[in-house]
């Protein structure tokens, strides 16, 4: 049986489809995203960085999107409804601003879908969890699948995946043992399967080894199309094994989220844990320096804790402790 778990959590809300035990869909909407794919909103113009070809507005909720092509009779400070096609996306060092394009004629403001609303029609049930419950998302292998969007790697039978993420292209580098024909559909298959479990979307590469025949790269290139819903476009794996998909890129994937924003992600963990941190009494977070930073810069989140948990929180930084290595204690475990 599939079904949809979801997660209020504090700072972030979690997704994951689950199907024979394991993870096979799983998405993140932080509470600082912005502006959500699928919103329409009212802004201004603010300022032309290509003539005619590209734009800046600043919304009217303060945000600023990038727009494309720059609507014709729109100059400086102009008026115009736009709708967000993608949302601001995170990366190491600075954030991709939320793409827009001029709103239909007929449309009016309103709010984009947010994951709960989107996997509420997605077919499959949802179930809702609750910190007091078994943590149903961990036993499906959710910090397992954290640890393979940090890291970018994930294995397979007969080999392992690589995921690079670069400013043009998401590349999955497939190695392993098997024979090449054999590890080529393998690989296919398990790099699918990424794909479509993290959510990776924009232009995608996965280098294969090099099939010896024409029968080898169109088996490969089937197991992509056994895996992957549609929408989405590929080519053909060519003779050098390499492959092109291209899917619709809304939103974050998890691999950007948690290598975009490695302190951001591993204080939203930590506050998980917090949560659901068993004991009575304060609970005492420590980790990095750079964690409890990111956690001390929003009360609200310190806040949301500790009425949940219905006691007090302290922050203890640890520069010996990895962004990674954070831990929650209880005052009475």
């Amino acid at each position: 049986m599939r079904e949809w778990l979801y997660e209020a959590g504090i700072g972030e809300a979690r997704a994951a489809l689950i199907e024979g035990g394991g993870i096979v869909r799983a998405e993140i909407e932080a509470d600082d995203d912005g502006v959500c794919a699928g919103t329409i909103a009212e802004g201004r113009l603010d300022r032309i960085l290509v003539p005619s070809r590209r734009a800046v507005i600043r919304l009217d909720s303060g945000e600023e999107a990038l727009i494309e092509p720059v609507p014709k009779g729109v100059s400086d400070g102009g008026r115009l409804l736009v709708e967000i096609h993608r949302a601001a996306l995170p990366e190491p060092g600075r954030a991709k601003l939320a793409m827009a394009r001029v709103a239909a004629a007929d449309a009016v403001p309103v709010a984009g879908p947010s994951l709960l609303d989107r996997i509420m029609t997605s077919g499959d049930p949802v179930r809702q969890l609750r910190a007091h419950e078994h943590d149903a998302l961990e036993a499906a292998g959710w910090s397992e699948l954290l640890d393979e969007a940090a890291s970018g790697e994930a294995p397979f039978d007969g080999g392992g995946l690589r995921l690079s993420l670069t400013p043009a292209m998401n590349l999955i580098d497939v190695d392993g043992w098997l024979d090449p024909a054999a590890l080529a559909v393998a690989g296919a298959d398990a790099a699918a399967r990424m794909i479509l479990r993290h959510g990776i979307t924009g232009s995608i590469g996965i280098d294969l080894p090099s099939a010896n025949s024409k029968a080898g790269r169109l088996a490969a290139g089937e197991a992509v199309d056994a895996v992957l819903p549609q929408p989405f476009e590929r080519t053909a794996v060519n003779g050098f094994g390499f492959l092109q998909i291209v899917r619709r890129r809304a939103r974050a994937s998890l691999p950007e989220r948690l290598q975009g924003d490695p302190l951001g992600a591993a204080a939203r963990a930590l506050l998980r844990r917090a949560e659901r941190t068993p004991g009575a009494g304060a609970r005492t977070i420590s980790a990095a320096p750079g964690v409890i930073a990111r956690i001390e810069a929003r009360p609200d989140w310190q806040q949301e804790l500790a009425r949940r948990i219905g006691s007090t929180v302290a922050l203890r930084p640890d520069p010996r402790l990895a962004i990674s290595a954070g831990h929650v204690d209880a005052e009475t475990p």
